[in-house]
């Protein structure tokens, strides 16, 4: 494990009423304490803060914060991180290997690898834009890109990931992290991804970021009630519309 910790410096800070510090975990946040090769974001909403913090993290590891490494270079629009400034990253010890995987970009960082020469050799030998959608091109990037030695934060990566190949995923995972010499920090909605062993798992829900147990979280708590009881959940749901 490589990067310990995570402070915000609130002396640089003049103003709490604008963004990003106006998301109440970001205004709350003083230090967050990284014990684990795997450690999850989890909110119950987007907008809750984990998304902003694990870019600012991004920034500060010198990736490129649409999606990419230290040395990919390719403009996107509104990629800056606004938080970066104000954040220290504590490492024992530093690397500066890594990625940051961001679904929502990923298309760009994709088109930017096809317009570097060569650079799909690294990435399974073909364009990302040819393998099958997403999730195919996903696994490849986890599989060919993703080595020992390295931090990498993934922002949702269950978006283009069956829930198969999100187990395909979790294989990875483990073959990557089992010796210590990988850290991944990832933000995520998925219960499935949040049942890998051993992982920490940060709550964005309340105001202020805190360690919940896989089977406190809302995504597990939902997702077991609406398995075991579909039908009842669905005719709540239903009802809730009819009035």
């Amino acid at each position: 494990m490589f990067l310990k910790g995570i402070t915000l410096q609130k002396e640089k800070i003049s103003s709490y009423q604008s963004y990003p510090f106006s998301i109440p975990v970001i205004k709350s946040l003083v230090q967050l304490h990284i014990n684990s090769n795997v450690t999850f974001f989890v909110g119950g909403e987007n907008g809750s803060g984990k998304s902003t913090l694990l870019e600012a993290i991004a920034d500060k590891c010198g990736f490129h914060t649409a999606g990419g490494g230290r040395n990919n270079a390719y403009h996107v629009d509104a990629s800056e991180s606004p938080l970066a400034d104000y954040i220290r990253l504590s490492w024992l010890p530093k690397v500066t290997n890594g990625f940051f995987l961001r679904a929502e970009t990923f298309y760009q960082f994709a088109s930017h690898i096809d317009q570097v020469g060569g650079a799909n050799a690294a990435y399974g030998g073909m364009s990302l834009h040819h393998q099958s959608h997403g999730g195919e091109s996903f696994l490849s990037l986890f599989q060919h890109r993703f080595h020992k030695k390295a931090v990498y934060l993934l922002d949702e990566p269950e978006a283009a990931l069956s829930p198969q190949r999100q187990l395909a995923f979790l294989r990875i995972l483990h073959n990557l992290t089992e010796d210590g010499n990988s850290q991944f920090i990832i933000a995520t909605h998925s219960p499935i991804l949040l049942g890998f062993p051993e992982a920490t798992i940060f709550s964005f829900d309340n105001s202020n970021i805190h360690e919940v147990a896989y089977e406190d979280t809302d995504h597990y708590q939902i997702t077991r009630g609406f398995l075991e009881n579909r039908e009842r959940f669905l005719y709540e749901i239903f009802k809730e519309d009819d009035e």
